[in-house]
């Protein structure tokens, strides 16, 4: 072998890593025009408040760091219980966004049915969406087979939150599994001195939540997607059993007096529970761990958890109650390249673990599952392993939806049986002229 040919396989070998190398360096710079080529300002349409608020605003910092071209301009829409209104209000009346959040199915059906969104099925090809988010969430987030709704969080409405030392200076060694465990806690709860086991939030709709899960797990998912289509009426016996074993709570001493819960809406009756330690559980969405977390600076798994709805043995405890968060794109926003990237942003790794870090959790499977906390590891198991229903309040038109929480709240002052009828049957009389 010449002394030349010695050398040969090491120069080959250069060229090859010096070719890998300008590779890497051909597609860090492609990766890099492709983000300069996303440019100008994106509107968000945002109703989001809080310390989950704060949350968005530090992924929306991620995503101006690999944007840098790009500025956003938030529209804040702002009130109480239920912000469909104020997105009408602010989109009839001539706003234009590229993207808005929801997290009601029979909302996006209306914008859609309106011409108002832009389908997103060209985006889940073009982006890869098909290997970060399963086809079930894209099924869901779908109308008539067209994808709208991209998901970025969803979240478990059957757990139970609750304050471990309460528990504990009750005598209560473990969360209950039952009904009649759940409903027998009430007594020593009150018994250490609480003002009321369970913290209803009856001012807009959180009341509803107690039927929900009820409905589900006294007549299941089935029943509760006809009642949602209208399949069936409101006056069906399956809904006066489940509205009846709500009764059947209140009537066991649950929830004090009730003008104090038709006075406040979950972020009060949170603070009950979590700062004024007067009341122990409160069925609500995810968020909550975010507030725990953050507002409350407590720890979770150590100072609060959840548990999952009790079961009734009527042979549907294996349903859980849903909801989820989604970016919608409009058909009139005047940024859809940008808008298309921010929701691309949102399935990769950076947002989706940013997302598990503030309390919630994401469809992502580039997500660090490792990162999920006490309560959200029950949550998620819980989701995964049960049949699953969306929340029966965002299924509903928006008339209906209206008269269905003020109906409650009239049940919430007189559970009784006759009243029961009566509020069933005012429900079905709107509902009919509602579809």
């Amino acid at each position: 072998m010449t002394s030349s040919s010695r050398f040969m396989p090491q120069i080959h070998r250069r060229t090859l890593l010096a070719g890998a190398g300008s590779a890497a360096l051909a597609a860090l710079a492609g990766r890099a025009r492709a983000q300069d080529a996303v440019s100008g300002e994106l509107v968000v349409l945002n109703w989001i408040g809080g310390s989950e608020a704060e949350m968005m605003k530090t992924i929306q910092a991620g995503f101006l760091k690999k944007y840098p071209n790009v500025r956003i301009r938030e529209v804040n829409i702002t009130g109480q219980g239920d912000m469909r209104g104020g997105i009408r209000t602010a989109l009839l009346g001539g706003e234009v966004v590229d993207v808005l959040i929801n997290t009601w199915p029979a909302f996006r059906k209306e914008l859609s049915d309106a011409g108002m969104l832009r389908p997103i099925d060209d985006q889940w090809k073009s982006f890869g969406w098909d290997k970060l988010i399963s086809k079930s969430w894209k099924d869901l987030g779908s109308i008539d087979g067209a994808a709208y709704g991209l998901t970025y969080t969803f979240g478990d409405r059957s757990g139970i939150w609750y304050k471990k030392e309460h528990l504990a200076k009750a005598g209560i060694t473990a969360p209950p599994k039952t009904w009649d465990e759940f409903l027998s806690t009430f007594s020593k709860l009150t018994k250490a001195g609480y003002s009321a086991p369970v913290a209803i939030p009856g001012k807009y709709w959180a009341h509803a939540e107690w039927f929900e899960n009820l409905l589900l797990r006294t007549a299941g998912v089935e029943t509760a997607a006809k009642l949602a289509a209208h399949e069936i009426p409101w006056t069906d016996p399956a809904v006066k059993t489940a509205l009846s074993k709500y009764a059947e709570m209140l009537s066991a001493g649950c929830c004090g007096a009730t003008n104090t819960m038709l006075a406040n809406d979950w972020d009060g009756e949170a603070d009950q529970i979590f700062q004024a330690n007067a009341k122990n559980y409160l069925l609500i969405g995810m968020w909550m761990n975010n507030r725990a977390k953050n507002d409350y600076k407590l720890v979770e798994g150590t100072d609060y958890d959840l548990f999952q709805f009790p079961s009734l043995g009527m042979g549907h405890d294996d349903t859980s109650s849903v909801d989820a968060k989604e970016f919608l794109v409009t058909s009139n926003g005047a940024n859809p390249k940008a808008a298309d990237a921010f929701l691309d942003y949102w399935t990769r790794a950076e947002a989706a673990n940013l997302l598990v870090k503030n309390g919630y959790a994401s469809p992502s499977s580039q997500v660090d599952s490792a990162l999920y906390g006490a309560a959200q590891k029950t949550a998620t198991a819980a989701v995964a392993s049960s049949k699953l229903q969306f929340v029966l309040g965002d299924l509903l038109p928006g008339d209906l939806v209206d008269e269905y929480r003020v109906q409650l709240q009239k049940f919430l002052q007189d559970p009784s049986e006759a009243n029961i009828d009566t509020v069933l049957g005012a429900i079905e009389t709107k509902a009919q002229g509602s579809y």
